[in-house]
């Protein structure tokens, strides 16, 4: 397969996954943190569960393997991360501008080619490298509350947390990514789901009720479930890295739907950030120096 497909999902998995965080910081009016978080992964497991069990009884041909015992620890590792990370960012979001959040969730992108390179042995370009830089630069501006020196927002640095351990969480599912994707997306979803949503329930937190309860498990099922499975099968062709470079998209997706629902002016060093997201985007995105040190 040329890799025009695996891009097309990649871009797919983010204009999905932008959905989140302008639409959950409505759904946090309601539910708190920890059991929304759960709510998310749970309806993204369950609908890709229905939906894998509905393939499996019309499809014919053979599919690939399932998980076995030896993917064990990139299962847990990916599962536990996965009940981290979007704690953090929902804690984060409570704290921060829905608009803010989408664009710093580019340091994921930071956080999978750093991981990449020193746990998983992809080779880094210096093109990349430069999209790096311009990021976590932009991404260091929007962190800053401006009120005093070295002053950071505690909303943000939540949301930097999340952006690590996704970046960690990536390169596990990579090592996963030749397997069923809707198992490991399943998998993925039941787990992370049930482990944050029993977090939540033991400290305090309660669940919501009615069309919020619905909405919720709706979101996670498009926002995370579609958006996994089409971001694991980018990643089985292109590598953790360089499908999180195309996956860059989804802030500004994000930043842009976050601007039409909540109509908050933002400030100025936004948009200084904003153009120095888009030059590191744009160098990560046509870097074509790293698909020739990463063939297969």
């Amino acid at each position: 397969m040329n890799n025009a497909l695996p891009i097309c999902f990649a871009l797919l998995a983010a204009v999905l996954y932008a959905l989140s965080a302008p639409l959950a910081k409505i759904l946090l009016q309601t539910a708190a943190p920890t059991v929304l978080a759960g709510l998310l992964y749970l309806g993204a497991g369950a609908g890709m569960g229905l939906l894998n069990l509905g393939l499996s009884a019309v499809q014919k041909q053979p599919r690939r393997a399932g998980l076995s015992r030896r993917d064990l620890p990139y299962t847990l590792g990916m599962v536990g991360l996965d009940i981290a990370a979007p704690v953090l960012l929902l804690v984060g979001l409570v704290q921060t501008p829905a608009e803010n959040v989408a664009l710093i969730n580019n340091f994921e992108i930071v956080a999978t080619a750093i991981i990449a390179l020193f746990v998983f042995k992809e080779r880094i370009s210096a093109r990349l490298w430069g999209a790096i830089g311009l990021i976590t630069t932009a991404s260091i501006m929007l962190c800053w509350r401006g009120e005093a020196a070295f002053a950071f927002s505690k909303g943000s640095l939540y949301v930097l947390g999340a952006c690590v351990c996704w970046g960690l969480e990536n390169n596990c599912t990579r090592m996963l990514s030749n397997k069923n994707l809707l198992e490991v997306v399943t998998v993925k979803g039941l787990g992370a789901g049930a482990g944050a949503l029993c977090i939540g329930i033991f400290m305090g937190e309660t669940l919501p009720t009615g069309g919020y309860l619905a909405a919720a498990l709706g979101l996670g099922f498009v926002a995370y479930g579609l958006s996994i499975f089409f971001y694991v099968l980018a990643q089985r062709h292109l590598g953790a890295a360089k499908t999180s470079v195309y996956y860059a998209v989804a802030p500004f997706v994000g930043v842009g739907v976050s601007l039409l629902i909540f109509k908050e002016p933002p400030p100025l060093l936004f948009w200084a950030a904003l153009l120095i997201m888009v030059c590191g985007a744009y160098l990560s995105v046509t870097d074509t120096r790293y698909d020739k040190v990463n063939k297969k």
